[in-house]
């Protein structure tokens, strides 16, 4: 064997070190497909198998992802999203409290289904019933509560449906307060999601009972006090670790239904899910749907702090109107462009009195490039009002006798 000599040594230890720096790329290369996380990207879609499902974001009502969001679906138990937005918009417009007693009637009791075997005459807290139905989906609990908001069940019905109308729940139609399979009684996958969306932002303290797993309710009945637990029927809150609720539903007809909330970083969604064929599955979907959400999407949040100036006024007992922001700005940002938001102020170059404080003055107007996507009113923080002739006479007095006349006549 001849002796092997290397006539040029500099570029043979420059072949070598180009050599070793291409294996090495290409080997990280291969391992990287196999070990290192690859990031969702937002154009693709999440992966679920029910046959109706919305992702929306709560806090601006932005649909995120949906598939056959509008077809017509029984809802079950689902329906009792419906039934507690009611429920707390009486408590709001004051007509109870939650302490106030409530005595089940003997249709109530009869409700077959999910129960916490009410009887007639028995007496609970609306506190209590809320419980029941938010936890434990009770179908007596939640037709006792319809008679106590209304009168009837009948007529909580007919207010559930104005509800739904006024909410653009184009796709819905209740026949009970509790989500037994009847005909004419469906919803869609968007309704759903827009009824879930309208009782936690209006009344977040809905989740307050939807993160309950388990708690005792005592039977007041003529037989004596009892002790019942109630278990919820939400599996995600124990499966899920952002999740915050809401409401499941199973029947024959509908199969198994879900709508879902959870938070993570200030992002609030909505997952509504239809027909899925068992209980694993939809929750299995709406782990995906958020999962998906919380990988796209980032909200951008101005408290609009900055000091706004004065606003000149004229014909007024006062020259200059103090402003404020109606509140804040929130745009959900599903494409990484939230860095190039920018806010310009609209605002008129002076006002005539009378002006009342509340009234909006003008615009925070926000832009991406020059596409507006969303504006905060900006009000006057006070009232000003009309300078009459009699105001004008005792300022001119004043302003005589304390020898100030340069502040009238300049």
């Amino acid at each position: 064997m001849k002796n092997f000599k290397i006539r040029n040594p500099i570029r043979f230890l420059h072949i070598c070190k180009s050599a070793f720096c291409f294996f090495f790329c290409c080997s990280f290369f291969l391992i990287s497909l196999f070990v290192l996380p690859v990031p969702v990207p937002a154009s693709s879609a999440p992966a679920v198998s029910s046959p109706s499902v919305v992702l929306m974001d709560a806090d601006t009502g932005t649909v995120l992802y949906a598939k056959d969001e509008n077809t017509e679906r029984p809802l079950a138990s689902v329906t009792k999203v419906m039934t507690l937005l009611l429920i707390f918009e009486a408590l709001e417009e004051g007509k109870f409290t939650l302490q106030d007693t409530v005595t089940v009637s003997a249709h109530a009791a009869g409700m077959g289904g999910s129960q916490v075997y009410l009887e007639e005459n028995e007496t609970q807290t609306v506190d209590t019933m809320i419980k029941c139905i938010a936890v434990a989906s009770a179908n007596d609990a939640s037709v006792a509560m319809a008679e106590f908001v209304s009168g009837s069940e009948e007529a909580f019905v007919s207010e559930m449906n104005a509800k739904a109308a006024e909410l653009g729940m184009e796709h819905t139609h209740f026949v009970n307060a509790c989500g037994l399979d009847a005909d004419g009684h469906y919803s869609s996958a968007l309704d759903i999601a827009l009824m879930s969306r309208e009782l936690t932002v209006s009344y977040p303290q809905i989740f307050e009972y939807t993160s309950i797993w388990m708690e005792d309710i005592t039977h007041h009945t003529k037989k004596g006090d009892s002790t019942f637990t109630l278990s919820s029927t939400n599996k995600l809150i124990r499966q899920y670790p952002y999740a915050t609720g809401l409401k499941t539903g199973s029947t024959s007809q509908a199969k198994f239904c879900l709508s879902a909330t959870a938070s993570k970083d200030n992002v609030h969604l909505i997952a509504a899910i239809m027909a899925a064929d068992d209980s694993k599955t939809r929750i299995a979907d709406a782990i995906s749907l958020f999962n998906w959400g919380f990988a796209n999407c980032r909200l951008y949040t101005d408290e609009n702090a900055d000091v706004l100036p004065a606003i000149p006024v004229t014909g007024g007992k006062q020259s200059s109107l103090p402003i404020c922001y109606s509140g804040s700005f929130r745009y959900l940002d599903t494409g990484g462009s939230s860095e190039s938001l920018s806010k310009t102020l609209d605002l008129p170059e002076s006002l005539e009195a009378p002006v009342t404080g509340g009234d909006a003055v003008g615009k925070a107007l926000y832009f991406l490039g020059e596409t507006q996507v969303g504006e905060v009113e900006i009000l006057a923080a006070e009232t000003v009002e009309r300078l009459t002739f009699r105001d004008s006479l005792r300022m001119l007095s004043q302003a005589l006798f304390l020898g100030n006349t340069a502040e009238i006549f300049t």
